[in-house]
């Protein structure tokens, strides 16, 4: 089997189109069923992985389908996204084989993140193999690329400072915010959403004490219990145009595919608020905030892309353990191009087996016959060895007798190796003792 992943990340991807292939999770099975049935003829194995700041197809297919699949895949990605496949060519890579292993393996360490060395993406893996296994297209070949990949996380995680003085997005959220305001315990703080990120964001903002702590989200139950960890408020996400003015700092991440937080939303907060400055701080991909928010001369709007210069600057002092890091990743894509080989001989190795079993049988069957005629067992047992060595060493001894020169020489060491388990004896070195 081949291997290749096809993607778009922050590297090669704006936000905005980041936000047209951003799947929810309960879409990631449903989209690949879609897939193999786009790519009935060839059946491949599909995994999708969907961040903020990545969304990439992994695929493992016979090698004589890789070429014909991977134009077949773009298209159907640009038809998930909404654009032509030529706009999504612009934005995404393609990796085969080695270096498609090499690229799970780094996305799982860390290494490929906006933030290095950052474990979220592990988890995100991880669910991303339940729902292909969900879905039925996780296959021998992709199950052993990630859970190997995830074996290589761990010792990248373990055996190097990779995660060392990290600064996540909530970090960075909290930093810049103290930029802008002289004391965070002075600020009412909002969080839009409960989910795993700003549940780690408001972790981070409640360690400075701020006034106040409020979650808005859709389902109020959920808002109330992540509030009730932090000692803040909830309210309906339905009532927020209306009480937006009161918040000072707003950070927002959520799986809506529309923008909840409006330009006159926000006019008019600020008009309530008598144009104090409002820190706003989009998570979300796609956006929750609309864009043209950060135009408004007392907003300071940043999305998860402005937020890189930020978390890079603490990846600086991580740098040095990089090297190691991929090291280790080397190790593993060895490894795994070694499994891939074998893997390769399995057909091989079946059809030996078959065919051991079919001459096995025939022997078998004829000794029997042989017994029941009232055959000597001693001679029968005879001649069933025989019959099996004749059977086993006809193929070898036709090829090499039909052999000659060089090509007779590499068949005779190689029937040498294989049968005789030492290198063959050479007459010329024995007539010169």
């Amino acid at each position: 089997m081949s291997v290749f992943t096809l993607g778009l990340n922050h590297m090669t991807a704006p936000v905005d189109m980041r936000g047209r292939f951003a799947f929810p999770p309960e879409q990631l099975s449903p989209a690949l069923r879609g897939f193999r049935e786009r790519l009935m003829r060839a059946l491949p194995e599909a995994a999708l992985l969907s961040t903020c700041n990545r969304t990439e197809l992994y695929v493992a297919t016979e090698p004589s389908q890789v070429n014909a699949l991977i134009s077949p895949a773009i298209d159907w990605l640009a038809q998930q996204g909404g654009v032509s496949g030529d706009q999504l060519r612009q934005h995404t890579y393609v990796l085969e084989q080695h270096d498609a292993a090499r690229h799970a393996f780094r996305v799982a360490s860390g290494l490929d993140s906006m933030v290095l060395g950052e474990p979220q993406i592990l988890g995100q893996m991880k669910q991303a193999v339940r729902e292909a296994d969900a879905a039925g297209t996780l296959g021998t070949t992709l199950h052993q690329l990630f859970q190997r990949s995830f074996s290589v996380a761990k010792d990248v995680r373990t055996s190097t400072e990779i995660g060392a003085h990290s600064i996540s997005m909530a970090a960075a959220s909290v930093r810049l915010a103290a930029q802008l305001f002289e004391d965070l315990r002075d600020i009412n703080v909002l969080f839009v959403g409960a989910g795993e990120m700003i549940e780690l964001v408001a972790t981070h903002f409640a360690a400075r004490a701020p006034k106040g702590l409020t979650i808005a989200n859709r389902t109020l139950e959920r808002g109330e219990k992540l509030a009730s960890r932090f000692g803040g408020q909830s309210l309906r996400l339905a009532d927020l145009p209306q009480r937006l003015h009161e918040f000072d700092a707003v950070i927002s991440c959520t799986a809506s595919t529309l923008p909840i937080i409006g330009l006159g939303a926000v006019r008019s907060a600020l008009k309530a608020r008598r144009h104090r400055p409002m820190f706003m701080v989009d998570l979300a991909v796609p956006r929750d905030i609309e864009p043209e928010v950060g135009s408004l001369s007392d907003v300071y709007l940043y999305t998860v892309d402005d937020l890189s210069a930020v978390v890079q600057s603490a990846g600086e002092k991580r740098q040095a353990a990089v090297a190691q890091a991929e090291a280790i990743i080397d190790a593993g894509v060895q490894s795994f191009a070694h499994w891939l080989d074998q893997r390769a001989t399995v057909p091989l190795i079946q059809a030996l087996h078959a065919q051991a079993d079919d001459w096995r049988a025939a022997e078998i069957a004829r000794a029997r016959k042989l017994l029941a005629k009232g055959a000597d067992i001693d001679s029968v047992l005879e001649a069933l060895s025989r019959g099996l060595t004749q059977k086993l060493l006809h193929g070898t001894l036709a090829e090499l007798h039909a052999s000659d020169g060089d090509a007779r020489r590499q068949m005779a060491q190689t029937v040498s190796r294989l049968f005789l388990r030492q290198a063959p004896r050479n007459p010329a070195a024995n007539d010169a003792s």
